[in-house]
């Protein structure tokens, strides 16, 4: 750690408790740049470099759909995109977002609705890439590869950030703590009719230096705890705040896998 990044946090840690969270309580969560908790909280990154990877996939692609893009901030960061690039989003900030931040690159960004079918024709991409999805839709995945094609995702595993969800909402049942299962994931695509190539995991350290990360955290990341304001939880998050104050950063275990699968 630099001793900017240093300073950085100490000076949030030594402010109170109430304009730590009026502060992360009105900051806009639109997109899906976590820049604002530079200083504030660190995630560990998994080895096989999400990014890095789909910037090689896209460049020898020549038809690309990203799925679930947020405000497009990865598929920005693509150097080389192909021909046809197009994009899908559903919540409505973040397609503006991401329209104005992708259609400069030549990318279209189409607004979808959670759950419902890709709007776009069988085999209609040779790649398809999603960080993060929501939901998986396999079968709809596998109908807009073209023969051959590749889809490759970043998913958040089991029992994420649990730590912390757990210290909201309580123990959690096993059934949730189990879903998002990478074994589920292969099983689903090997059924929809897709190969499977590779599957790879991590578990991953995150750490929250003040309460002000942990409110824009779960502002942002809204399924973590689902029925989260800062009025509801004011007492928790006062606790959290002086257990942090005291003992140093509230510390929690990400789970992220990598799954790639081929279309025959």
């Amino acid at each position: 750690m630099s001793d900017t990044d240093r300073s950085h946090r100490e000076g949030h840690r030594r402010r109170s408790f109430d304009d730590l969270v009026s502060e992360a309580a009105t900051v806009p969560v639109d997109g899906w740049d976590f820049s604002w908790l530079d200083g504030r909280a660190t995630e560990e990154r998994p080895g096989w470099g999400y990014a890095r990877t789909v910037a090689e996939r896209m460049s020898r692609a020549r038809a690309a759909l990203d799925i679930e893009t947020g405000g497009g901030e990865v598929l920005d960061s693509v150097p080389r995109l192909p021909t046809l690039t197009v994009a899908t989003e559903s919540w409505p900030p973040n397609v503006a977002r991401a329209t104005a931040r992708l259609h400069p690159r030549g990318a279209a960004v189409v607004a979808t609705v959670d759950g419902a079918p890709l709007p776009f024709a069988d085999g209609a991409f040779d790649l398809v890439v999603s960080r993060h999805p929501v939901r998986a839709r396999w079968d709809e995945i596998a109908r807009v590869l073209g023969s051959g094609g590749t889809y490759l995702s970043q998913e958040v595993g089991p029992a994420s950030v649990f730590e912390l969800v757990e210290y909201f909402l309580g123990p959690q049942p096993p059934e949730v703590r189990a879903a998002r299962d990478p074994g589920a994931a292969r099983d689903e695509a090997i059924a929809a009719g897709l190969d499977v190539v590779s599957l790879r995991t991590a578990a991953l350290r995150t750490e929250f230096f003040d309460i002000g990360a942990v409110v824009y955290f779960l502002r942002k990341v809204i399924w973590m705890v689902p029925d989260f304001t800062v009025e509801r939880y004011r007492d928790r998050l006062a606790e959290l705040h002086a257990a942090i104050e005291r003992d140093g950063p509230f510390t929690a275990t990400t789970t992220r896998f990598l799954i790639e699968a081929r279309k025959p």
